[in-house]
């Protein structure tokens, strides 16, 4: 046989034993546990209603305007959409049929009951530590308190060959190894508290850790090197740097990151995007005392090497400026123009009204993607009890891609927040990223099957 001939068939035979051993890999590394839940137990379905809400299942499992649980929501990824499935009780289209063994497999090891790898988009990587106490709650609280919906998924837009599911387990095997809560002895019980949700149930680094060349997230607890929480870029938007660093959390209080959760404002700022959906559906419903163990745990993590540990602004010469009618410097008129009437001259803003530009840890992001997007696209502000009122930011769309460059230049290098440029490419770039936002999966009334 030629030299290309055993080529080809070495080849072949290395394709299928990469794809029967990725069969084979969830029976050996992701085995079904055999326990029994009593899913009538009132305590467990009242502690799974409490778990549900700080994984903040229903955020990822909820279209806008579908049905609670029945997915839908599409998320975007470089290669094309993932919709959310359907995690209510329906044997056909849901997990009706999933026993507990089956439930747990999927949520912390991220295998399907018919043993296909899921998605990573399925945070399992995250809630891998989270504990068999709160699992068999959560399984409780899902097959008994949320109504059944008939509503089929949606095929993701992956198209082939990188949509074949067979490479995740090797991806899981690699990445998503089986681990458990691992306390660590530099922290207190409240810290303790706050590592646990934020490792487990909340899921932060699967948003605001970076990945790797494979998607994998660079670390998943806090260890050497400070990758974790260190800020990444999702769908366009940056989740910021939780650390604290200057351009993280240094210059949040305690009482800040706690009532940032709980109501999705500060005096000073205010969520937007995914994190406001966050606020709104899984933080504000936690417990006060669960939400200061978080901002314990975040205020504990230290700065990574070389890398400021404060906010140390410039003087603010703008301020003078626009008051003084100097419009000379790139974006102040476009400034003055079209943010000026709620962020103000001072780039103070309104307190828990219109959020402050100056010394704003998202203005002053090492990524500017967040930005640029709520610039352009516009966000409207999380939905909790705490304000009367709900503020939406326009989008700024109809602004030409320089116009909009030099507004966001100009409020990142303004009110000493010193800043690095944004060019026109930086927001041409996110203008595509904002048209390729897929729809969402919501069958009209009678469609679902």
């Amino acid at each position: 046989m030629k030299k290309t001939g055993w080529v080809a068939v070495l080849a072949i035979a290395g394709a299928a034993v990469a794809m029967g051993g990725a069969y084979a890999l969830p029976y050996w590394f992701a085995t079904k546990q055999t326990a029994k839940v009593d899913i009538h137990d009132a305590a467990l379905i009242a502690r799974g209603a409490v778990v549900a809400r700080q994984g903040d299942c229903i955020a990822c499992h909820t279209a806008p305007g579908g049905k609670p649980f029945a997915g839908g929501l599409a998320m975007q990824t470089p290669v094309g959409a993932i919709y959310s499935t359907n995690i209510t009780p329906d044997p056909t289209h849901g997990i009706g049929l999933y026993d507990y063994g089956d439930f747990e497999r999927a949520v912390r090891q991220g295998v399907r009951r018919d043993g296909t790898p899921l998605y990573p988009a399925m945070p399992y990587v995250s809630y891998a530590v989270v504990k068999d106490e709160d699992v068999k709650a959560l399984y409780a609280w899902v097959m008994t308190q949320v109504p059944a919906v008939a509503q089929d998924n949606h095929a993701a837009t992956i198209p082939w060959p990188m949509n074949m599911r067979w490479p995740l387990a090797w991806w899981q095997y690699l990445f998503a190894g089986q681990r458990r809560f691992e306390p660590s002895p530099h922290l207190d019980a409240q810290q303790q508290r706050g590592a646990y949700l934020v490792e487990g149930l909340a899921h932060c680094g699967a948003c605001h850790t970076p990945r790797g060349i494979a998607y994998q997230e660079k670390a998943l607890k806090d260890e050497a090197g400070g990758a974790y929480l260190s800020g990444s870029v999702l769908e366009g938007w940056y989740a910021k740097n939780l650390r604290n660093e200057a351009v993280g959390l240094a210059s949040w209080p305690q009482a800040d990151i706690a009532d940032f959760l709980k109501t999705g404002r500060t005096a000073s700022t205010a969520a937007f995007g995914s994190m406001a959906d966050v606020v709104e559906h899984s933080t504000q419903h936690m417990s006060d005392a669960d939400l200061q163990a978080i901002a314990a745990y975040l205020k504990a993590l230290a700065p990574r090497s070389g890398y400021p540990a404060s906010f140390k602004p410039g003087a603010d010469t703008t301020t003078a400026r626009l008051l003084n009618g100097d419009y000379a410097a790139p974006g102040a008129v476009a400034y003055v123009e079209n943010c000026a009437s709620c962020h103000g001259l001072d780039g103070r803003g309104a307190p828990r009204i219109f959020p402050a530009l100056a010394g704003n840890t998202i203005v002053r992001a090492e990524d500017p993607s967040s930005l640029i997007q709520v610039t352009l696209a516009g966000s409207t502000m999380a939905h909790t009890p705490a304000d009367r009122m709900r503020f939406e930011m326009p989008g700024f769309d109809q602004l030409d891609n320089r116009t909009v460059a030099d507004i966001v230049t100009f409020i990142r290098a303004g009110w000493g927040n010193g800043a690095a440029a944004v060019g026109a490419k930086d927001v041409s770039q996110m203008r595509e990223i904002v048209a390729r936002k897929p729809e969402n999966y919501v069958p009209v009334t009678g469609d679902a099957k």
